[in-house]
């Protein structure tokens, strides 16, 4: 099977687009031969990591579009990408992800300016997504401004029988 080149969604730091993102991933994730058992894991956090950098985006009040990428080379690879500036509310939400599992997070003393939705939710979703995904990385955005969640996920193999070569969704 070749390759898919890449996909990208950009859209408004609004809830409400985050369904959209999931949606497109998951199909996306489904024609790239990713296997079935992990279809859920991808829309769950592809979700998350969308709806942290919405929260991100609107918890400094900032309009301009959460990008993502997918590819899907030699995995299925998804980019979330905010733009968020660094300050104070967003480095407490760009802790490694795996210090929010074994309770080692650390970052500016938690007062009620910093209590927002906004900024709960972005915290809880690296935490989440520290759960789900094996392949996660969440690093500044080289040479810009904001964070960039990348998550990846194997592929399939083909599967042969003997009546000829399939592909990983069983089409010849």
């Amino acid at each position: 099977m070749i390759g898919m080149p890449t996909v990208r969604l950009s859209f408004s730091p609004a809830p409400a687009h985050v369904r959209t993102a999931r949606l497109v991933g998951v199909a996306m994730a489904r024609r790239a031969g990713v296997a079935e058992e992990l279809l859920e894991e991808i829309r769950l956090a592809i979700g998350e990591a969308c709806s942290r950098a919405v929260a991100l985006h609107r918890s400094i009040g900032l309009s301009e579009l959460v990008d993502v990428a997918m590819t899907d080379d030699d995995r299925f690879t998804v980019r979330v990408t905010d733009h968020a500036a660094n300050t104070p509310t967003r480095s407490r939400c760009d802790a490694d992800p795996a210090a929010y599992l074994d309770g080692t997070a650390q970052g500016p003393a938690v007062t009620p300016d910093t209590l927002a939705e906004e900024v709960v939710v972005a915290q809880m979703g690296l935490a989440l997504l520290a759960g789900l995904v094996d392949d996660l990385e969440v690093a500044s955005v080289p040479g810009g401004v904001g964070t960039q969640v990348r998550m990846s996920w194997p592929l399939e193999h083909l599967k042969s029988d003997d009546k000829g070569q399939w592909s990983s969704n069983g089409t010849r």
